[in-house]
């Protein structure tokens, strides 16, 4: 009698794990299916905008990999095969933004025909790129990056203000350098208020922009002339 009771203490005991292990194993196959039917690429924009969503509304530093995990749907071992840790996530955050922006804006001002033509173009890229980015923008205006990624921003802030040294070839260097970082804030501080959504679409938002700096720094140091 023992022995029975024995044994089906026995099987009591292992029935939690073989469902457990069954319930893992159906869980990797899972993954395993949703792994395969999203490439690559595509499984790693989606981390990333999941985790700039997350870092966005809650912050970077109280944000655990557990919540990462939860915005995004994959599971912590699908997300360690792409990246590290949280901080490898930020960088790479921060990275794509930057070069796509950079590239971006790099096309956009070739098409352009003058300096203030070039400026617009310029700012209705900022705007545009990153109304479809608010969470990444909100990012990257807290948080610093590695010194990779600011190589590239470095290269971004070089472009606007070489325009700006086009369109107002006389402003002195220290109040061009001052102009940029002012534009960059008009630009960059939309996401505090601004719903793409809402009344003024980005195209028309990138203008009143353009307007209201091209009527200060461009149209003022014209006049002077």
């Amino acid at each position: 009698m023992s022995g029975v009771w024995d044994h089906t203490s026995d099987t009591r005991h292992r029935a939690p794990d073989t469902l457990l292990h069954r319930n893992l194993a159906h869980s990797f196959e899972l993954e395993q299916a949703f792994e395969i039917m999203r490439p690559y690429d595509e499984r790693l924009d989606h981390l990333l905008a999941r985790a700039a969503r997350v870092f966005a509304d809650k912050g970077y530093h109280p944000t655990t990999m557990r919540d990462l995990s939860a915005a995004s749907g994959m599971s912590l071992a699908g997300m360690y095969y792409y990246v590290r840790g949280k901080e490898d996530l930020l960088a790479l955050i921060q990275e794509r933004c930057f070069t796509q922006v950079l590239e971006g804006a790099r096309q956009a001002v070739a098409a352009a025909r003058d300096p203030q033509e070039r400026l617009q173009a310029f700012i209705r890229h900022h705007v545009s790129f990153f109304a479809q980015h608010m969470a990444e923008m909100k990012v990257l205006s807290h948080e610093t990056p590695p010194r990779s990624v600011s190589a590239i921003k470095r290269r971004y802030v070089d472009l606007l203000e070489s325009i700006l040294k086009e369109a107002a070839p006389e402003q002195g260097a220290h109040d061009r350098s001052a102009a940029t970082y002012i534009l960059f804030g008009m630009m960059n501080w939309i996401y505090n208020w601004y719903d793409p959504a809402g009344h003024i679409d980005p195209a028309r938002l990138a203008d009143l922009m353009a307007s209201i700096f091209l009527g200060g720094f461009v149209e003022t140091h014209q006049e002077a002339k």
